[in-house]
């Protein structure tokens, strides 16, 4: 299952992408699938059909996990 994530990466605009899995402290690389911005579009520096990028986890900043479409459904209740 794919996990959602928004890279923050030096000096560029966050990255939407899907990952396999979460990256290890010792990991020196990310390889993400489907990369766009955050608006969904296109990113000006790679080729219209690329679909899976390697960057090195030395240029993140950080790495925002986007929750799962079944995990924005959950309802709570409050007490008023």
């Amino acid at each position: 299952m794919a996990i959602t994530v928004l890279l923050h990466i030096n000096n560029e605009d966050p990255v939407l992408t899907e990952i396999e899995a979460l990256p290890s402290p010792a990991d020196v690389t990310i390889i993400c699938k489907n990369p766009r911005r955050r608006d969904g579009k296109d990113l000006l520096y790679l080729l219209a059909n690329v679909t899976t990028v390697i960057w090195p986890m030395s240029r993140m900043n950080f790495i925002e996990v986007m929750p799962a479409e079944d995990e924005e459904k959950v309802i709570t209740h409050v007490r008023e």
